[in-house]
């Protein structure tokens, strides 16, 4: 399997917590698609691969840090909230946790499915309690992939949370190569922006 969770660096966790301090969208064609009730996105196009980039910075009120992080780690309860997941399930491979998951596309798109590894950690950044969240794309063979569905072998996602110094938490994502449903994209670029903000960052729990 390559590569294995084991490839996270502690620079690529502290990497994370910097962005959320202050978030790098200096040197490149950051768009802004929506700033709204205190939640900003925005996209960057690579390309050369054709794939998007996407960053969401923001603050989710009475939503305390270290359960935002245990329910975004949820997939059983992913499956619940996220209408568009077609299978989610993890998988011991080599030692290592695989993460297969399958997004469903509207006709007469095809679906889009995903193999990854994920790791979690808690740092102490700046004399802040950050959760950081990692994962990536692998290749293993105990997913081959399936007729009719089109693999994504780019994937990448960065999460970092803290407190926001009352009840809530300040968080900062950045996604490469999860290309989302269509009707997501609207929904991200109009008024429904915090209800999928928070829906995103599994926030309905609280």
């Amino acid at each position: 399997m390559d590569p294995g969770a084991g490839a996270f660096s502690e620079e690529q966790f502290r990497e994370a917590c910097a962005e959320l301090q202050r978030p790098a969208l200096s040197g490149a064609a950051w768009e802004l698609l929506v700033e709204t009730q205190g939640i900003s996105v925005y996209r960057l196009l690579d390309q050369q691969t054709g794939l998007y980039a996407y960053k969401v910075f923001g603050v989710l009120e009475d939503c305390l840090p270290d359960l935002l992080a245990d329910v975004y780690m949820d997939l059983a309860y992913r499956k619940q909230w996220d209408q568009y997941v077609k299978e989610l399930y993890e998988k011991e491979c080599s030692g290592e946790t695989v993460v297969y998951w399958q997004v469903k596309y509207p006709f007469p798109m095809s679906n889009r499915d995903y193999v990854y590894v994920r790791q979690r950690q808690e740092l102490d950044f700046e004399g802040q309690k950050v959760h950081v969240i990692l994962a990536q794309s692998t290749s293993e063979p105990q997913f081959p992939e399936k007729s009719g569905v089109i693999r994504v072998k780019h994937y990448k996602q960065r999460l970092a949370i803290q407190s926001d110094g009352k009840r809530g938490s300040k968080a900062s994502e950045e996604t490469v190569g999860a290309g989302v449903p269509c009707s997501h994209l609207r929904t991200w670029s109009g008024c429904g922006l915090e209800a999928e903000a928070k829906s995103k960052f599994s926030c309905d729990v609280c």
